[in-house]
């Protein structure tokens, strides 16, 4: 690739600013001739950085990229002047609001985005009177949340990467961090592990976290729970709980301890199609570490139990007194740059910054006193309850930076409802699928080009500086989302912001949690929060002395396996769906990168050989993927790194996408979708047989 700077007339610099892909928050900055490059930042400390990372630029200067508004004309777009665009965004959001009021519109955040946007764009939603403002965490680990809220009151690393290296015992539970999140993997866990740390992965496939354990759990999709129950039970016979913990910091001990004495654990073993003696195995790894911490992602969570899921492995956690101490806890990682600050910052239906709830008055008051007025009291809707009530409750959605046609699950189904609404404004750098659906698209600006803050998975906020200006007529983020909301409520000067700074600032003034903290203090490092202004500094590892509710002890749990949604018919396989290494969520940023596209050779449906001979399928042939919700085709890659009856793909290479085939069944408390269990069957395509050398390259 030519360097930019040669061929067209923006510019480019080299500045120290945040990856935009995973949440681990390395820093990278311009290298010259298109590229990016790592730099020694506060995550990285040796500057190293993944290939996502180092293709992050090509997005930034892609042809696609959206430069000037554009307005839906007689059915078609046309590009219009950036004033005429405000004007029919707010007039057709305006006219949803006088019929049917403030809750028929939806607000959907972007974890892609920084905190000083996404805390705009929440507030805009309250201001206009309205808690439907939900985030792509919804998607990913609002089960966590939930759970770790629920029972410890922090929905968040309860510890630090670098506190991992201290561990004797990592459980990696539905999570491939080599793959996922390279370099906290390669920096923190694979360290601990060459230093003697035991490595359990419980994955229904193995990947390259596996290639690093010394216990493989390879559970059928939708076991967890009866699993991480057999492990617990296996805890309290072999005399592996922490006794004096239990006592002085959990409750419910005693009838947790009466459920798990009825767990047959080669009858769970056999339910989740691994073997007891393994489960065993797992149980003494990490009942007998000094320090033993669990690493968790979306295939604990991304279930209608996955809730449930989550308390499973918190019961782990407080039976060994695995919590308050470097080197334990339950850590989630969060799978894109500021998943965890758009959350922080208030880009959630039911809290207000700071994960206060709508419904505590005195946090509505503090917030009033700030913003001029009230928020609502009554919680949101989340966005895939919002999609599912589009054209009905739902008249109107204002998206920035996501693309939810494709990454909610029945997504077919999903596009189609966008077409239900009255009016759709759409912020992003390209044409996307959902924008392909608005009325109004305004040209947001790249990762690149803003200034800001991100929070990163183990709560540091850090620095974003731009390295580019912008491409033709597009504007920066938080411009247009202050225009909206001067422009949208009636109180235009709430939304008088001369930089991002000022809505920092702002933020620390509502969110407790960041209270103190600035941007002078940040610089080019970091600060973490619950941060502690009178000690200037963060905590590290949360509930040392008192959990995050205010109290001494935590509950135990007692946790009932709840079956998929999706029944099986015996001639029918699982679908799982998750990343590799050179994938990276709805596609939108990496499937415009070049170099992602060149690496990726991804574009396949693993099978394991038997399920593959029963089907008449080789390796290599082109095969259909479907249920009621769909239909999929891809090459399929035949191996026995996935378990029998159960297949992967990644979420968004194959076309139609994946998503086309997962299940909208909903967590009843976080209301997150089952992406990880979908009945399919699987048969080779009309075309297949003949060569059976598809290289799966759409």
């Amino acid at each position: 690739m030519t360097d930019p700077s040669e061929t067209t007339e923006r510019r480019f610099e080299s500045n120290p600013t945040v990856c935009p892909f995973c949440g681990v928050g390395c820093s990278v900055e311009y290298a010259g001739r298109g590229s990016a490059t790592g730099v020694e930042g506060p995550v990285n400390e040796r500057g190293e950085i993944c290939p996502k990372g180092a293709a992050a630029f090509d997005v930034v200067d892609s042809d696609d990229r959206l430069t000037e508004p554009l307005v839906r004309h007689d059915g078609r777009f046309v590009t219009a002047p950036w004033e005429a665009a405000l004007d029919r965004a707010v007039e057709g959001i305006g006219e949803v609001v006088d019929e049917h009021g403030p809750d028929a519109v939806q607000f959907f955040a972007s974890s892609n985005c920084t905190n000083e946007e996404n805390y705009v764009l929440q507030k805009l939603a309250r201001v206009l009177g309205t808690n439907n403002v939900d985030n792509c965490a919804r998607l990913c680990h609002a089960s966590t949340v939930a759970a770790m809220s629920e029972r410890l009151g922090a929905g968040a690393m309860t510890n630090t990467l670098d506190d991992l290296g201290e561990a004797d015992c990592i459980l990696v539970n539905g999570a491939n961090p080599a793959e996922q999140h390279p370099v906290a993997f390669r920096s923190y866990i694979l360290p601990a592990v060459r230093d003697g740390a035991t490595l359990v992965h419980v994955d229904p496939r193995a990947n390259d976290t596996t290639e690093a354990a010394d216990v493989h759990l390879p559970l059928r999709p939708g076991t967890d729970i009866e699993l991480l129950n057999a492990v617990a039970a296996t805890l309290v016979e072999e005399g592996l709980v922490d006794e004096a913990f239990l006592d002085e910091r959990t409750t419910g001990f005693d009838r947790l301890r009466e459920r798990l004495v009825d767990v047959d654990v080669a009858a769970n073993a056999e339910a989740a199609g691994v073997e007891p003696e393994a489960i065993r195995e797992a149980a003494r790894a990490y009942g007998e570490a000094d320090r033993a911490a669990i690493v968790t992602g979306m295939g604990t969570s991304q279930h209608r139990c996955g809730t449930d899921n989550v308390h499973a492995l918190l019961n782990l956690a407080l039976l060994t007194g695995n919590v308050g101490r470097p080197g334990t806890g339950v850590n989630p990682l969060r799978g894109q740059n500021n998943v965890q600050g758009a959350s922080d910052v208030g880009g959630l239906p039911s809290v207000l910054p700071g994960y206060e709830p709508v419904t505590d008055p005195d946090a509505r008051e503090r917030v009033a006193a700030e913003w001029g007025v009230e928020p609502p009291a009554e919680p949101g809707l989340t966005e895939v309850e919002a999609t599912h009530r589009f054209g009905d409750d739902v008249r109107a959605a204002v998206v920035f930076g996501e693309n939810p046609a494709v990454t909610e699950p029945n997504a077919t189904a999903v596009a189609s409802a966008f077409d239900d609404l009255d009016y759709c404004v759409v912020i992003d750098l390209f044409e996307t699928r959902t924008a392909a659906h608005a009325d109004v698209v305004l040209p947001g600006s790249a990762w690149a080009e803003k200034c800001g803050t991100v929070t990163n998975t183990d709560r540091r906020v850090l620095r974003m500086r731009p390295n580019a200006d912008l491409p033709g007529n597009a504007r920066r983020d938080f411009d247009i989302l202050t225009a909206l909301g001067r422009r949208l409520t009636d109180r235009p000067e709430a939304f008088d912001y001369d930089r991002p700074e000022a809505a920092f600032e702002e933020l620390t003034r509502v969110a407790p949690i960041y209270e103190g903290m600035s941007y002078a203090g940040i610089g080019d490092g970091y600060q973490r929060w619950p941060f502690d202004a009178d000690a200037g500094r963060g905590t590290e590892v949360l509930h040392a002395e008192t959990f995050a509710t205010g109290e001494r002890t935590a509950p135990l749990a007692v946790v009932d396996p709840v079956p998929p949604a999706d029944d099986l018919d015996p001639d029918e396989l699982v679908l799982t769906t998750g990343r590799v290494l050179q994938h990276f969520n709805s596609g939108a940023l990496s499937r415009r990168s070049d170099r992602l596209v060149a690496m990726r050779g991804e574009d396949a449906l693993q099978v394991h050989p038997s399920d593959a001979a029963e089907r008449g399928i080789e390796d290599g042939d082109r095969v259909t993927v479907s249920n009621e919700r769909g239909t999929v085709e891809v090459a399929a890659e035949v191996t026995p790194a996935v378990r029998e009856g159960v297949t992967f793909c990644t979420f968004h290479y194959p076309e139609p996408l994946a998503n086309a085939l997962t299940g909208d069944a909903l967590d009843p408390e976080a209301k997150i979708p089952e992406f990880k269990h979908s009945a399919v069957a699987v048969e080779p395509a009309a075309e297949a047989g003949e060569g059976s050398g598809a290289t799966g390259d759409d």
